[in-house]
């Protein structure tokens, strides 16, 4: 490149004030000679740090291009997988990309859980902090907080139509609330231990919990009664979920095992036992995903006849499992997390798997061909738990709700907490479905979360949620 005589004059001021400003008083001389540089006190001013200017805005651009060129090769990637090329494709098959929507503060402690109502758009939060919040999901504010509890709450679930939540804590007790009063109407007890777990049955008529004191307990909605005490693991039950039609219970626990139980007899329907850590989570697949796991795991399914119910489970040991119940076979391992697996659930298309751990990441994975296809930063700290809307008949052009959560203090894990976060969408109390924003999937991080709720966020430094309101669409297979 040859510069102009106007650019070679500003660049022989500018390499003269360098020279003379930096001590460098024989080079300067000889140099204002042989360039001819005449003595201009109002030149001198203006070209004075020039050099280094130009040097550091150089430097910043070289690392902006990088950023650039980084960006440009994901985002050929995504295309080679099939990105988004159409805005007709089917929001089945949208996965979340950031950056967030909303950023939510207001407890005092780590946030455990997050779920979403199955109906209205609002957000409820479990904490350390021994409440549990209500926040309008689609502005991003708080509602109010439900107080009741003493110790850490582990665990929250809705009822199927939204009017009941059960929540589980360190207090050794699980409470049921009248969402739409929102009181507490009934306390039970009769764990011996931290209560990790808990899920209200699909016929809305029972409560299944899960304990540190090794033990399941279902419990009657209408009399608070324990009415089955599920006993076999040997150590800590970390996670309890009962299937889509409530037949079959699975759980995990610290003894590395995966159990399905058959909840009309108790009896252990199968007991899952390659992982080689403690399991701490489990999801089941939805109906949806049948069909693309026949077709990943095809000649292993066919073996037993009939092909499921399938089961997902994440464990310590970095891995996520999926596993056909009806014959105890582990179909698949997905191997790309660098630390502990804390949540995991399918797509709501069925097609793909969403899975969170310690390493800070959140994943998506193309189970179908055994490949992480997508990896976010979800979260400066461990993204313990994630969690999707129980959606509702979803109107045309309306894109299912997916919410992630996490946290991460360390102590808090060490300590022997389950530090879950999970999202699932919820109520805005005006007694309608609320859809956000022309109803764009959403993905929610939560973190060690501060006092004063959204409008005080610029003035924490703890990690808040985060909701994240766009997808990024891709093709199936």
């Amino acid at each position: 490149m040859v510069l102009s005589q106007r650019q070679r004059d500003e660049l022989n001021r500018a390499i003269a004030d360098y020279l003379r400003s930096n001590g460098y008083e024989e080079a300067y001389s000889t140099f204002k000679k042989e360039a001819e540089l005449d003595n201009n006190e109002e030149l001198d001013k203006k070209y004075a740090g020039l050099l280094e200017k130009k040097w550091t805005s150089v430097i910043r651009l070289q690392k902006k291009v990088m950023e650039l060129e980084s960006k440009l090769n994901e985002a050929k990637e995504e295309i080679t997988l099939g990105g988004p090329v159409s805005q007709k494709r089917d929001p089945k098959e949208w996965i979340p990309r950031p950056p967030e929507r909303y950023a939510l503060s207001g407890h005092r402690s780590p946030v455990t859980r997050v779920i979403f109502h199955p109906v209205f758009s609002v957000m409820v939060s479990a904490s350390e902090d021994a409440t549990i919040k209500v926040w309008d999901y689609e502005t991003g504010d708080f509602e109010r907080t439900l107080k009741g509890h003493t110790d850490s709450v582990q665990d929250i679930s809705f009822d199927q139509t939204g009017k009941l939540l059960a929540s589980c804590s360190a207090d050794m007790t699980i409470k049921l609330w009248d969402f739409q009063g929102f009181e507490c109407i009934r306390t039970m007890h009769g764990h011996d231990h931290n209560v990790s777990s808990v899920a209200i049955m699909p016929n809305g008529d029972h409560i299944i919990s899960a304990s540190r004191d090794k033990t399941m307990k279902m419990w009657e909605v209408a009399t608070g009664y324990c009415v089955k005490t599920f006993t076999g693991h040997r150590e800590w039950v970390r996670m309890v979920r009962p299937n889509q039609d409530g037949t079959l219970i699975a759980s995990c626990s610290n003894d590395q095992t995966v159990r399905v139980w058959v909840v009309a007899s108790k009896d252990c329907k199968a007991e899952l036992r390659e992982h080689e850590h403690v399991v701490e989570c489990i999801s089941w697949a939805p109906e949806s995903a049948h069909p693309t796991i026949q077709d990943a795991t095809g000649s292993e399914t066919k073996k037993s006849g009939k092909a499921g119910p399938f089961l997902l489970s994440g464990s310590r040991d970095k891995t996520i499992k999926m596993w056909d119940v009806s014959i105890g076979l582990c179909l698949m391992t997905l191997v790309g997390h660098d630390n502990w697996v804390r949540g995991i659930l399918f797509h709501p298309g069925g097609k793909f798997i969403v899975s969170c751990a310690d390493d800070k990441t959140l994943r998506i994975w193309d189970y179908k061909n055994k490949r992480c296809m997508k990896t976010l930063c979800a979260h400066e700290h461990f993204v313990t738990s994630l969690g999707k809307q129980r959606p509702p008949p979803t109107p045309p052009n309306k894109k299912p709700c997916f919410c992630l959560t996490s946290l991460s203090p360390e102590e808090p894990r060490r300590a022997g907490f389950t530090n879950m976060c999970s999202s699932q969408g919820l109520n805005n109390g005006k007694g309608a479905p609320c859809f956000h924003h022309g109803a764009f999937p959403v993905l929610g991080v939560a973190g060690s979360w501060g006092l004063g709720g959204r409008r005080a966020l610029q003035n924490l430094s703890a990690s808040p949620l985060r909701v994240f309101a766009a997808f990024q669409q891709i093709k199936a297979g």
